[in-house]
């Protein structure tokens, strides 16, 4: 974990990102903490210096087998981001296809996933296909010799989950999973680099509010033009907890640096849509680590007066200080993401982090190009998944009366 991430702060720090000198470099002196008269608080807002994505240091090829949900396009960008040129798609869906070919009317269309997994061109398949659907899609990009990126969830059973470890242990490719929350979301890439500099100490707990929004009037994460069918099926979907939740616990892992975890308890409900009885619309968990603990609340009541699909929120407890990223929304505020706020021993701050690049993508091309794992630690993406997949497993089913 620790070399994993002295890596990843040695990428940001190429990128211009990592330390207190880059950060405040050329800031107003009113959003800095003045020598032996530390500001309270301060009222500016601390605007992070914007840096450009670094350039593509590799190239590969990938193509897409599956784009059932529309997240395939944010896994797209960023594999194109660090130099991945996409040659080749296959779509069940023919509205979803259409979509594609307005997006990217150059890339071939193919008939069968399998001219994408017999392609010896190809050296990464991504898919974004029916969430219980995905895992078998990605063991068999394996055992072709491909690395594989799922869209969340990337697993939806404990018996695959074995299968994907047994592919992952005798083919040794990699199979990574988009928990874009963390990976695709400046302020919570700046969150992890603060925590990494000590910002508030040893971290102690996470909590992720992760609200969701089922039919979105504002912002695309997929749901702008309706639900499909399969989404109403817990079985398909893979439950609120496994689904949704998977972001949710990839960050409880990453930030507070656990290696072993469990879910000490979890429910669910379905308040709302008695209409799709096997849909879950609430969910929460308490987690236990052995270096932090966590609770995720997850759900799909967002009114459409936010603005966005959702008020995804992140707290960091350290011994030192805590961080709260507030990540597509700043409520009554400002309809911009990326707010990050840092209380420690000297004062309290708020930094901009819209500047920022991501380096999710650049540093998962190397790893496909160098067989590393710097822009995802592959045990801790398969261990997240467990986790969701055993609080899905044993929730308590809640009723509330009306």
């Amino acid at each position: 974990m620790h070399s994993k991430l002295n890596r990843r702060r040695e990428f940001l720090k190429q990128a211009g990102l990592f330390g207190s000198a880059a950060m405040m470099a050329g800031l107003p002196e009113s959003a800095m903490a003045l020598a032996g008269r530390p500001a309270r608080i301060l009222e500016d807002a601390v605007i992070a210096p914007a840096q450009a994505d670094a350039a593509p240091q590799y190239h590969i090829k990938f193509g897409v087998c599956g784009m059932s949900h529309d997240h395939i396009y944010g896994m797209i960008g960023a594999v194109q981001r660090g130099g991945g040129e996409m040659v080749a798609a296959w779509a069940g869906e023919p509205d979803k296809l259409a979509t594609f070919r307005e997006r990217f009317p150059d890339v071939k269309i193919v008939k069968t996933q399998e001219e994408i997994l017999s392609d010896p061109s190809i050296q990464l398949v991504l898919s974004s296909q029916i969430a219980n659907e995905r895992a078998p899609i990605g063991i068999k990009a394996m055992r072709a010799g491909k690395d594989f990126l799922s869209d969340k969830p990337g697993i939806t059973t404990l018996e695959q989950l074995a299968a994907v470890r047994q592919a992952i242990a005798e083919t040794r490719r990699i199979y990574a999973i988009m928990y874009s929350e963390l990976l695709e979301v400046k302020a919570a890439v700046y969150a992890g680099v603060l925590v990494q500099q000590g910002a508030i100490g040893k971290v102690i707990q996470t909590i992720n509010i992760a609200p969701h929004q089922i039919f979105q009037h504002a912002g695309n994460a997929g749901g702008g033009s309706g639900r499909p069918e399969w989404f109403w099926h817990a079985n398909q979907f893979g439950g609120i907890l496994c689904d949704i939740g998977s972001h949710q616990v990839d960050q409880f892992l990453f930030y507070t640096g656990s290696t072993e975890a469990e879910v000490v308890e979890s429910q669910i409900a379905n308040v709302r849509h008695p209409e799709h009885p096997d849909f879950q619309d609430f969910g929460d968990m308490v987690l236990r680590g052995n270096r932090g603990l966590g609770y995720v609340r997850l759900d799909w009541f967002t009114p459409d007066g936010l603005g966005t699909w959702g008020d995804g929120r992140l707290f960091i407890l350290g011994t030192d200080g805590y961080i709260e990223v507030r990540k597509y929304a700043n409520v009554a505020v400002s309809h911009q993401g990326n707010n990050l706020f840092i209380v420690d021993k000297d004062n309290a701050r708020y930094i901009d982090c819209n500047g920022m690049p991501l380096p999710f993508g650049p540093q998962f091309v190397a790893d496909i190009v160098n067989r590393t794992h710097i822009a995802q630690d592959q045990a801790q993406c398969l261990l997240a998944a467990e986790l969701v997949i055993k609080a899905q497993m044993n929730a308590t089913k809640v009723t509330l009366e009306a």
